[in-house]
């Protein structure tokens, strides 16, 4: 009898860590699309060393405000909605950064030159 009621304990735990874990599969595709601006920008020179550095520190920020959100097992409309306004102001940090004059075209970890128009 015991041993029923603590493995329907371990089910009710399990089933609540995988519900949290679900609760935002927009907030985590936004995330990664958002991850792979940044990689992109990184590649193409758009963006330097620095500004991902900064960039990624900032999508850390987002994640640890979805883990605190996801921590009671419910992430309620109010959070998810201030979840999605840090996307928001993440991805005009993003777009910002690399529309910027600082380039690393050539992909040494300096900042080159702005070029003359």
């Amino acid at each position: 009898m015991f041993g029923k009621i603590v493995f329907a304990s371990l089910l009710a735990t399990a089933g609540t860590a995988v519900f949290a874990q679900a609760a935002t599969p927009g907030v985590d595709q936004r995330q990664a699309s958002q991850e792979r601006r940044i990689q992109q920008g990184v590649d193409s020179g758009a963006l330097t060393a620095r500004e991902a550095r900064r960039l990624e520190a900032g999508q850390d920020r987002v994640e640890r405000m979805e883990g605190r959100a996801k921590a009671d097992g419910v992430v309620t409309r109010q959070e998810r909605a201030r979840l999605h306004q840090a996307q928001d102001v993440q991805s005009r940090r993003i777009a910002r950064q690399k529309h910027d004059r600082q380039h690393d075209f050539n992909r040494d970890g300096r900042t080159d030159r702005p070029r003359r128009r």
